[in-house]
């Protein structure tokens, strides 16, 4: 696997020193999303010596030491030695994390949760009276363009909240909402680079149908994409407006919406956010 090259995240502004320690972060489970923080983390400010990760592929363990400096432990070291505790482990793999967490003691620490449909709830009826921040990042954390939305559990504090906005803060944009509303932006945001990525390959496909080559109808569509997320980004307009500045009267870009709105792309897309929605949910159920 090749390293995230730390030159792709955002710059991160120069803050004034603070009288309270750096805390120690442990990440347990660096998979991508898991090695997309670590690496966040090293370019917003944090030391190699102020992280560690679990893994339990030495291999890979290895591997992301050598590339990032940080030093991989097992699971009860992460646990005595952590300030915060993420888990960025599967859904289908934490029941042995926390079988393996719940007799290590973890009240005194703050436990950060990526696993989607996974509520706060579980995680305190595991391992005890524990804070507990519930996170839905996406995967363009890889490039420090994350949308991370993080929610309280029941012993959070607003300091809890500072800590956790302040660490996702380095890998994207962060905002704060009831957890009853996560598995909502699981369906959105979390599963929506898909969608993107969706739309894009079956853009790329109408070209070569079209008969451009692959690289060139990749280059338009790709960076169509970009220049309409900048768009986005920089105007106050409702993205109604900048459709429709597009399509003008009896034009060529007016016969392709009536032909999606023909094939119901609308409908589909909304149809598909909810399912994603209602997986996020099963998901949460099954650990109940």
């Amino acid at each position: 696997m090749t390293a995230f090259d730390q030159s792709d995240l955002p710059d991160t502004p120069d803050t004034e020193p603070n009288d309270q320690a750096t805390p120690i972060i442990a990440v347990l489970g660096a998979g991508k999303i898991g090695e997309a923080l670590m690496s966040g983390l090293l370019h917003g400010g944090h030391t190699a010596d102020e992280l560690l990760f679990t893994e339990r592929h030495p291999e890979r363990a290895a591997e992301l030491t050598e590339t990032y400096g940080i030093r991989g432990v097992e699971i009860e070291e992460a646990a005595q030695r952590a300030d915060v505790l993420v888990v960025a482990v599967k859904p289908q793999d934490i029941e042995p994390l926390l079988e393996t967490l719940a007799p290590l003691g973890a009240s005194g620490q703050l436990v950060v949760t990526l696993c989607a449909g996974l509520p706060t709830s579980l995680f305190e009826n595991r391992l005890g009276d524990v804070p507990v921040v519930r996170v839905m990042p996406n995967t363009p954390m890889v490039v420090g363009e994350a949308m991370s939305a993080i929610s309280a559990g029941a012993y959070a504090t607003p300091e809890h909240m500072a800590t956790v906005e302040k660490m996702l803060s380095c890998v994207g944009q962060v905002v704060e909402l009831p957890e009853t509303q996560l598995n909502a932006v699981t369906a959105l945001s979390g599963s929506g680079p898909a969608y993107f990525f969706y739309l894009v390959e079956a853009m790329i496909d109408a070209g070569i149908l079209l008969g451009l080559p692959r690289a060139i109808a990749e280059k338009l569509i790709i960076q169509s994409a970009v220049g309409s997320a900048k768009m986005l980004l920089d105007s106050d307009a409702h993205p109604v407006i900048l459709r429709e500045a597009v399509t003008s009267p009896a034009g060529t870009t007016i016969n392709a919406i009536r032909e999606l709105e023909k094939h119901g792309v609308r409908a589909a897309l909304l149809a598909a956010i909810e399912a994603a929605r209602d997986r996020a949910v099963e998901l949460g159920k099954a650990h109940e």
